[in-house]
């Protein structure tokens, strides 16, 4: 494998004794970094605004943004297989040649004229979209993944407008077009990504202690994952579609920030695009790193939902004030990312990997995620569809702000139903080894 060629014994072992500390800072910095180098793989492009250029009537950045995320979905349904069974010997070597495909596929759309590039901007959805999955893999069923979980989805904050800012650098002041910019974006993240992968690569597996409290976690095989979802059904189709509008909204805000910021007023300022989102990384990683807290699963399980709902109110409420004059552009933004990373995160592993634990299921979270992953992508697909055919004529801040009250709304039922379905099965479902288990966790 390119990584384990480079292996150090010696660091593994200090590892693998390091105080608990010491091994948050690293494994979640690590873990934090190079997520944030794939970003740079990915999100660069949407810096550019590509003005006057169309494609079959649809504004080509939106064509760009499509091909993307359509390569992207289907990276998410391919992963429900791939990152459910995979092993940790060919993981590394499968990372590196996702980074290399996705650099490779930056170099293609630099090199191909306008606007045959576009299909360059699918083959860069395809191996990134599963990079998530195999970055989380190295931190779920740890005692500790809450926290590890805080720092690798902080890059869903703070990552995309630092890689756009960077981008946006790029084009206003090293002189690079739009077409070559996203190539060169990621070359400077390059050496920091396999830096940090080779770190992720000593960390130490999950204790006895790990799986006694967050229960085993093995690859599944198709016959795993299909038992998994039947026990559960109603609830994980409840709380995929939670996902799935939790996903449009941030999809729009996250590939449209520039132009919905342009409509705010702050068009000139790159820099906005980095510093508005790092309150809402504090506030939302600090309430999710303290579910680390909480040893009873299920406690923490409904935790999950009841920060789901709180993001929910906070996402239409704020958007209320900021339409009503009673609260600032900035403001706006920072409370509704609040609203809308808070859950979002949450949805990213530690709700899932809270399940699993809580109900003693001995699968992983790949499974779970990329199966909401998928379809939440596939939405996003169909909703920029909307926005250029159906609701073309409004800009992007007034399209944001109809999809702020709509998501908050049907998330907020969607959490009830969720809730009330878990609760029931709780009652009804636990084996005496799962009330051991909650018996252990509170004491």
């Amino acid at each position: 494998m390119p990584l384990t060629m480079f292996r150090s014994e010696s660091f593994a072992r200090r590892l693998a004794v390091a105080p608990q500390t010491v091994f948050i800072a690293t494994a979640g910095l690590a873990s934090f970094l190079a997520y944030c180098c794939v970003y740079a793989l990915r999100k660069p492009f949407t810096a550019g605004v590509y003005a006057g250029l169309e494609l079959w009537g649809i504004q080509y950045k939106i064509v760009l943004v499509l091909a993307q995320v359509m390569g992207y979905a289907l990276s998410k349904f391919i992963g429900i297989r791939v990152i459910s069974g995979m092993t940790a010997q060919r993981r590394p070597g499968v990372l590196i040649a996702m980074v290399g495909v996705g650099m490779l596929s930056l170099l293609g759309f630099g090199l191909t004229p306008y606007p045959w590039n576009v299909v360059w901007m699918f083959v860069n959805g395809l191996p990134l979209g599963m990079a998530w999955g195999l970055i989380f893999s190295y931190l779920e069923g740890r005692r500790v993944t809450e926290a590890l979980a805080a720092f690798l989805c902080a890059n869903f904050i703070v990552s995309s407008g630092f890689v756009k800012t960077t981008g946006k650098w790029l084009l206003d002041t090293c002189g690079l077009n739009e077409q070559w910019m996203p190539f060169f974006a990621a070359l400077l993240f390059l050496p920091a990504l396999l830096a940090c992968l080779w770190v992720l690569e000593h960390l130490p597996p999950p204790d006895k202690g790990d799986q006694m409290l967050r229960a085993a976690r093995r690859r599944m095989t198709a016959a795993d994952r299909k038992a998994l979802f039947i026990r559960y059904a109603p609830g994980l189709v409840l709380l995929v579609c939670v996902y799935l509008f939790l996903t449009i909204v941030r999809d729009i805000r996250d590939n449209f920030a520039v132009e919905i910021w342009a409509d705010l007023g702050f068009g000139g300022q790159a820099a906005i695009l980095t510093t508005a989102e790092l309150p809402v990384a504090v506030f939302s990683l600090l309430a999710v790193g303290t579910l680390m807290l909480v040893k009873n699963n299920f406690r923490a399980f409904w935790l999950n939902h009841a920060y789901t709902l709180l993001g929910a109110v906070l996402l239409s409420g704020s958007t209320f004030l900021f339409q009503q004059g009673a609260m600032g552009p900035v403001f706006w933004m920072v409370s509704s990312g609040l609203g809308l990373f808070l859950p979002y995160i949450l949805f990213n592993g530690v709700l899932f990997d809270r399940l699993l634990a809580a109900f003693r299921e001995n699968g992983n979270v790949g499974f779970l995620m990329y199966t909401a992953d998928s379809f939440g992508y596939l939405a996003s697909v169909a909703v920029l569809l909307w926005r250029n055919f159906g609701s073309g004529a409004s800009n992007w801040l007034s399209f944001y702000t109809t999809l702020c009250y709509l998501g908050a709304g049907l998330i907020l039922v969607l959490t009830l139903a969720s809730w009330w379905y878990f609760f029931q099965k709780q009652q009804t479902s636990l084996s005496p080894r799962n009330t051991l288990s909650v018996k252990i966790e509170t004491t």
